[in-house]
């Protein structure tokens, strides 16, 4: 048997980052034929997607921040300031996403990630199915994947 001795670090390296990404991401496509066909193709690439509104005066009233990624939407914020909830705007920011993902990106489906005290509720009544409940993330609460076939 062979002993190895090794020197583990705790410290925060961009490059080693980098490095360990792109190993781990030829080890990736090397195991899996469907990341292997999405190399060198527009799908193999994340391109933002961010849909904004703003009132008359030019501020801020909600916004959608995600990405697509091989024909998926995913939602990384959905906000809309208080003064303007319950309006119907964060269901037309998310409808806007949707339909910019699947009409110029080819997207089929939709994920987000939200906590019970946010809008779990709100993601269900727009076609969104809970597919993972992690409870105690973080502590005290819990967090929702839900997912949506887009259209």
């Amino acid at each position: 048997m062979v002993s190895r001795m090794f020197r583990i670090e705790t410290e925060v390296d961009r490059e080693r980052s980098q490095f360990l990404r792109s190993r781990l991401r030829e080890a990736n496509t090397a195991a899996s034929p469907v990341l292997r066909s999405l190399r060198g193709t527009p799908d193999e690439r994340e391109v933002p997607l961010q849909v904004w509104a703003s009132t008359e005066r030019g501020e801020v009233a909600g916004g959608l921040v995600g990405h697509t990624w091989a024909t998926w939407l995913h939602v990384t914020y959905l906000w809309v300031d208080e003064r303007h909830r319950g309006a119907g705007l964060g269901s037309r920011l998310l409808s806007r996403a949707e339909r910019l993902a699947v009409s110029s990106r080819g997207c089929r489906a939709s994920r987000l990630e939200t906590w019970d005290f946010q809008a779990p509720d709100f993601y269900r009544k727009q076609g969104y199915e809970v597919v993972c409940v992690i409870p105690g993330y973080p502590p005290g609460i819990t967090e929702y994947t839900l997912t949506k076939r887009l259209g």
